[in-house]
């Protein structure tokens, strides 16, 4: 498995540790940037990652930031993009489970390392259930497709 990663300045130590983390579990990482602790303009980034992921190029993604907020907003302008702000094993797992989430976004001042490479590691191992949430999410891609439609 492929997975792409992206953070901003704020959160570049942490993506590195992360990078770190799942390559020494043997996944493939492609890092999208920041490569340094450089001001950036992070939904170029967030943007970039996400039309990865919507052009099939990777099934999941990791965005950083220093809240993970700015990093979700931007990630989920992305037609057909869940991106879901995890701060915790339970809402990582929540994100695949009930929301198909194909994106996390970590905030680097709120989450520490060894609990960022947790909520990592448990979305990961996470798959969508469907039931009661595949009508939720039929909704929303319905309500997509809708807004699509009228441009």
């Amino acid at each position: 498995m492929e997975i792409a990663i992206g953070c901003d300045e704020a959160a570049f130590e942490l993506k590195e540790i992360i990078k770190q983390h799942l390559t020494g579990k043997g996944l493939a990482v492609i890092d999208f940037g920041t490569y340094d602790t450089q001001p950036v303009i992070y939904p170029d980034i967030a943007f970039a990652v996400a039309e990865a992921v919507m052009e099939h190029r990777f099934s999941r993604a990791i965005l950083l930031c220093g809240t993970g907020i700015g990093m979700a907003i931007s990630a989920n302008k992305v037609p057909g993009m869940r991106a879901a702000q995890c701060h915790d094993t339970y809402s990582a797992e929540r994100a695949s489970k009930s929301n198909n989430a194909q994106i996390i976004t970590l905030g680097a001042r709120v989450v520490g390392p060894e609990l960022a490479k947790s909520i990592v590691d448990t979305w990961l191992s996470s798959e969508f259930s469907g039931g009661r949430s595949e009508s939720k999410l039929n909704r929303i891609r319905e309500y997509e497709s809708s807004l699509q439609k009228q441009k």
